[in-house]
């Protein structure tokens, strides 16, 4: 059985590490999901791993502006 929360974790990884490839995951999600993990999966689960991507990939970038945001803070006081 495909464990859905490695597998997207695993695609969210190789999208922040390749520009190129998160271009393509915002043209075609489902696509470039299948293609990079490289396995046959239903259409169903695959669109589940897309948007679990999309999620976790808004997250981090979330996280990342809280992040940035706290520094600009602290120097302020």
């Amino acid at each position: 059985m495909v464990n859905i929360k490695e597998k997207i974790e695993e695609v969210a990884g190789k999208l922040k590490s390749d520009a190129g490839l998160m271009e393509s995951f915002k043209k075609d999600p489902v696509k470039t999901v299948e293609g990079l993990l490289g396995v046959d999966l239903p259409d169903d689960m695959l669109k589940k791993v897309a948007d679990g991507v999309k999620a976790k990939v808004d997250l981090d970038k979330l996280g990342d502006a809280a992040g940035s945001l706290k520094d600009k803070l602290k120097n302020l006081f």
